[in-house]
């Protein structure tokens, strides 16, 4: 069975927890892939951290990609580009779809104070192969959470009430009530 699309937390592992990403060369290809396929439009990249034997992301998969699609690629063409015919990758991975703002942003910082927890560094922004470390591009709120916040601002314009309804998750507000932070994959605005 396929997840529903959404905005995923995402944890995967190294095969027995080898720590096979304190060898920089393994980190830098790693690193390489995971960019290539957000390059390729495949998923939308919000947070990431490479700790020495797992792997946390925050991303959106885009278009058609499943987010079991997203982790295949970002797996198997990790894997593909290392070579070789040792196992690289425990079986599977274990994910949470993103209910809310409040629930984004507390996986956000669980990615970036990891290194932090496990006394890797001592600030975030130090940690080298987390999305916290200054220069990595990534993608704001989930795009269709953008297209929604669009959508009420036009309806705003030529009508008096909004009303938000979220397939994810129960919501329905008038626009007064409404901040964009609330918005996710999912969502449909509708002009009343």
């Amino acid at each position: 069975m396929m997840s529903p699309p959404g905005t995923y937390f995402v944890t995967f592992s190294t095969w027995h927890g080898r720590r096979l990403f304190v060898v920089e060369s393994y980190a830098q290809l790693f690193l390489k892939t995971l960019y290539g396929y957000r390059r390729q439009h495949r998923f939308e990249l919000h947070a990431f951290v490479l700790m020495p034997e797992h792997v946390h992301l925050l991303f959106t998969p885009v278009g058609d990609v499943t987010l079991e699609r997203a982790v295949q690629l970002i797996k198997g063409g990790y894997s593909h580009a290392v070579g070789g015919k040792a196992e690289i990758w425990q079986r599977g991975f274990t994910d949470h779809r993103i209910r809310d703002a409040e629930d984004f942003d507390a996986h956000r910082n669980y990615i970036h104070e990891n290194p932090v927890k496990r006394a890797l560094v001592e600030k975030v922004r130090k940690y080298r192969y987390s999305s916290a470390f200054p220069g990595f591009k990534l993608d704001g709120w989930p795009s269709a959470a953008k297209k929604v916040a669009e959508k009420l601002r036009i309806c705003a314009s030529v009508s008096s009430v909004t009303s938000v309804v979220c397939s994810a998750w129960p919501i329905r507000a008038r626009l007064s009530a409404y901040s964009l932070p609330q918005m996710r994959t999912g969502c449909k605005a509708e002009c009343v």
